[in-house]
């Protein structure tokens, strides 16, 4: 598939809304990570990922990236957390139609279980990243 470029988003009736929203979504999502308010990180996050490739949707040709198992995991993610009466677990989708799942610690292990099992050979394997060290300077060796 061809990718998002002017040509296509301009083609989308969304793009205009999209664009204008970033400054006040940017906003938004740095204040849920600076509270640590994870329920609104994921919200913020699964909405901006819903509203993206529903613009690629939108454009002519429709562009789409998501597939079958993508959209099996939307559900899983959204059934984990009325499960859990509130967001805990939050999907988003890189250029393809591979998720990238965040949730907190705590629910790690029974999220990545319930993946294993419901997506039994479709999911081939579970990357578990942390959060690093945060950043630092990197001082050339001119040596």
């Amino acid at each position: 598939s061809s990718g998002i470029n002017a040509e296509y988003g301009e083609t989308s009736g969304l793009i205009e809304q999209r664009i204008a929203s970033v400054p006040s979504k940017m906003q938004a999502i740095s204040a849920a990570i600076e509270s640590r308010d994870f329920p609104r990180f994921g919200e913020i996050t699964m909405r901006d990922s819903n509203e993206m490739h529903a613009l690629c949707l939108d454009s002519y040709p429709p562009i789409t990236y998501l597939n079958s198992v993508s959209h099996e995991i939307v559900r899983l993610v959204h059934s984990f957390n009325e499960e859990k009466g509130g967001v805990r677990a939050a999907y988003t989708f890189d250029a393809g139609p591979n998720a990238v799942l965040f949730c907190e610690e705590g629910d790690l292990a029974e999220l990545k279980g319930r993946i294993m099992k419901e997506f039994n050979g479709k999911v081939t394997d579970v990357v578990e990243c942390t959060v690093g060290d945060g950043p630092s300077v990197l001082v050339e060796n001119n040596a």
